[in-house]
């Protein structure tokens, strides 16, 4: 994987494929490798560039909390050090938050937006909190907490599945001061209603049906914020669609990409 010091801070990504570019972020608590499926069967007709959020995968922390802002200029920088002008920019969960804050910091990079079991609202006081007390659980207890707490809410067939243990696996590849600056930075993500209504171009946006943390509800919001935005809802998926049902996600994007 190559690396691109920004600000002092290595991150690595993946540049895979070949053709109009497509810049995926991907949720929390993984890293760039759950989007295998997408390389494994798109990569031959689009070049998919996937960075590792700072103290997550590969890439090493950062100072502070990882504001969505943060991750937003992080691939910009990346786009700028391979020359790739503009992308269909997307993302899962808190990929889609640093998706949306990349659009408030350059829309005019953004060929069009692919928002994955994701919201636009930003935390109430109450998920602020949460997200605290997760942040220094895991500062004393590393990426097992984040497993314990959130690996049966993310995988509709449940942790003990195949798929649960791929999911906890790129889950244990965080640092500890990634993870709680990761949470941090969420907490202060702000509200993105207005940026999604503002957006005039292309947009797709996905659901697993059965997304406990972001529901199909949740999606809905998003998509009627944005003229002509297409809703797409991967059935027995929950939060990670991408991975849960990769031929049918697949499906979906592929077609979207091919219309822009």
């Amino acid at each position: 994987m190559p690396t691109l010091t920004v600000d002092g801070v290595p991150l690595h990504y993946r540049d895979e494929g070949r053709g109009p570019a497509v810049l995926l972020f991907h949720a929390f608590p993984l890293h760039a490798d759950a989007f295998a499926p997408q390389v494994k069967a798109l990569s031959h007709r689009y070049r998919f560039i996937l960075p590792d959020a700072r103290g997550l995968g590969r890439s090493a922390p950062g100072e502070g909390p990882t504001e969505m802002s943060r991750l937003a200029r992080d691939g910009l920088a990346i786009l700028d050090a391979l020359g790739v002008e503009s992308a269909v920019v997307g993302g899962v969960s808190m990929g889609g938050y640093a998706t949306m804050a990349l659009l408030r910091e350059d829309a005019g990079r953004v060929r069009g937006l692919v928002l994955v079991d994701t919201q636009a609202g930003a935390d109430d006081e109450a998920g602020r909190a949460r997200r605290e007390a997760s942040a220094q659980e895991a500062l004393r207890e590393g990426p097992e907490a984040s497993v314990r707490a959130m690996l049966p809410r993310l995988v509709a067939a449940g942790p003990d599945s195949d798929m649960g243990r791929e999911v906890a696996a790129l889950m244990r590849a965080a640092t500890p001061e990634g993870l709680a600056a990761a949470q941090r930075g969420m907490a202060l993500r702000p509200d993105s209603k207005d940026i999604l209504a503002r957006y005039a171009g292309p947009a797709l946006v996905v659901v697993g049906e059965k997304d406990a943390l972001t529901p199909p509800d949740k999606a809905r919001q998003m998509a009627d914020l944005i003229s002509g935005a297409r809703l797409e809802l991967i059935p027995d998926a929950g939060h990670l669609s991408n991975q849960e049902r990769p031929e049918t996600f697949n499906a979906v994007l592929e077609r979207f990409l091919a219309e822009l």
